[in-house]
């Protein structure tokens, strides 16, 4: 049986839910209301636009998997520079220790760096 403290304790949670409901659904209904033109297709407007110039093929076309490689390598380096920053701003309190650890970790991202180049990963075409 629910008593009133159980309604109690999960009302935050049943009001979230509601709202999480709700904001979407009329988010859509108010855009639809004020939408300029009320939503008239044609031709034109289904067009894939590129700066002007005529579409060059299809817009779903297959992209290649080099794209996919360079683009992951990108995330990984970026990601691996991003720990840099808070070992700068700590270097005095880390000592000698933290700069052996720093050392072993970029020595460790251009051994990753150097394997990708050899392997042509980062060639592009």
């Amino acid at each position: 049986m629910i008593n009133s403290r159980d309604v109690v304790e999960y009302a935050p949670i049943l009001v979230l839910l509601l709202l999480a409901a709700l904001f979407p659904a009329a988010t859509l209904l108010i855009a639809a209301a004020l939408r300029p033109g009320g939503g008239s297709r044609n031709e034109a407007k289904g067009e894939a636009y590129e700066c002007g110039v005529p579409p060059s093929g299809e817009a779903r076309g297959r992209i290649p998997i080099r794209f996919y490689l360079l683009a992951v390598l990108f995330v990984v380096f970026d990601v691996e520079a991003i720990f840099l920053f808070p070992w700068a701003v700590r270097f005095k309190a880390l000592g000698s220790f933290g700069f052996a650890a720093m050392l072993v970790f970029l020595g460790i991202l251009l051994l990753g760096y150097a394997y990708a180049w050899k392997k042509g990963a980062l060639e592009w075409v």
